[in-house]
């Protein structure tokens, strides 16, 4: 059996030269970045270096980064951490209706600790409207989260527009970048964002690392205290191992991107889909403003699960669970009124580096001889 993997949103292996980067991190150097000795100097070093790629790929400054064990935590310290250090100022928070569970779930903690939050809904497309997030700005709002883009069904969303408004009410401005980053260009300074989430293990770095750029001159209540670590914002000893490979992740995402190659595999991908099954497969998310790794389609007539299950050596996501014989949409999908059945027929592809095109056409020709 030739395994395929087309779930990169999920996750992706560890490139090679990011664990040579980590390599002499395991073998030799063991210090504490905070001691001020021989052991400790060379850590500190590699952990600024890191510090430095990353700024590097985002455009910020390098003591704008602050370490975190993923993208769940730096979302968990931009969205808590601004609420409790600001919230004396107002209780009210803007994000959308499709939003990370990372986001939700601390919007929803926040509502319990007095937070008014305000879930604005997308369009057929999966994207917000700058005009509805404006709308929604009262004396009270001190922040707005939006994603950058939709890990489901890819669809970018407007973030510059967004920091632009934000900038104009001066409120603070969030954007979870998770997927976005190492896949399109970002840069803080251009989007105009205020705070910005990134996570590892979606480019090629190990799980368990992530970074929030937070922008000079904007303060948080840390979220774990103890000793002055990243800035005050994080206590404990630096994750000096996995900090260095984000760091070597970031520097190749930086000589790689614009990345035509994915688009053009995914377009491809689209193509032969439509090619050979026309009406009975519907794209999901954005036909242009979308990931260009990242495809999300129905197959009409068929559950996402039954789809893969025909397939147990393509590893892909779909949008729909199946419960005693019903059939769930997930909750991206139901906000963009993709009716249930034509949703629960979804499967999210998301290609990689590795991914070729020769995968490609063994996918087309299996979904052909199950369909």
């Amino acid at each position: 059996m030739t395994h395929i993997y087309l779930d990169f949103n999920a996750s992706t292996p560890i490139a090679p030269e990011v664990g040579e980067a980590m390599e002499p991190l395991v073998k030799d150097y063991y210090g504490n970045p905070s001691a001020a000795h021989w052991a400790g100097s060379p850590v500190k070093d590699i952990l600024q270096q890191a510090r430095n790629q990353v700024a590097q790929l985002i455009g910020s400054s390098a003591n704008e980064v602050i370490f975190t064990s993923g993208g769940s935590e730096a979302n968990n310290l931009a969205l808590k951490g601004y609420f409790f250090k600001h919230r004396h100022r107002g209780n009210h928070i803007i994000s959308s209706t499709i939003e990370h569970p990372a986001i939700i779930s601390p919007c929803r903690f926040l509502e319990k600790m007095g937070a008014e939050v305000t879930y604005i809904g997308v369009d057929e497309f999966g994207r917000v409207a700058p005009e509805d997030i404006e709308a929604a700005i009262t004396d009270e709002t001190i922040l707005i989260s939006l994603m950058h883009s939709n890990n489901e069904v890819g669809t970018l969303q407007p973030v510059k527009e967004t920091g632009e408004i934000a900038a104009k009410h001066g409120i603070a401005f969030h954007t979870d970048a998770s997927q976005s980053v190492g896949k399109v260009p970002v840069d803080v300074k251009e989007s105009g964002v205020d705070m910005l989430t990134i996570a590892g293990h979606k480019l090629y770095a190990p799980k368990g690392i992530g970074a929030l750029y937070i922008k000079s001159g904007i303060e948080l209540e840390p979220l774990i205290h103890g000793a002055g670590h990243e800035f005050g914002l994080r206590a404990g000893t630096e994750n000096t191992l996995l900090a260095a490979g984000l760091g070597k992740a970031c520097e190749t995402a930086e000589k790689i991107l614009p990345d035509s190659r994915a688009k053009e595999l995914t377009d491809y991908f689209w193509k032969e889909l439509k090619g050979n099954f026309g009406e009975k497969v519907v794209l999901n998310g954005h036909p242009e403003e979308r990931l260009p790794n990242t495809l999300n389609v129905n197959f009409i007539n068929r559950t996402g699960q039954e789809v893969l299950d025909a397939m147990p050596e393509v590893a892909a996501s779909t949008g729909s669970a199946c419960h005693a014989g019903s059939v769930e949409l997930s909750p991206v999908l139901k906000e963009m009124n993709v009716p249930e059945e034509v949703g629960m027929g979804a499967v999210r592809f998301s290609t990689g580096r590795t991914t070729t095109k020769e995968e490609i056409d063994m996918v087309v020709k299996k979904l052909k001889r199950m369909l």
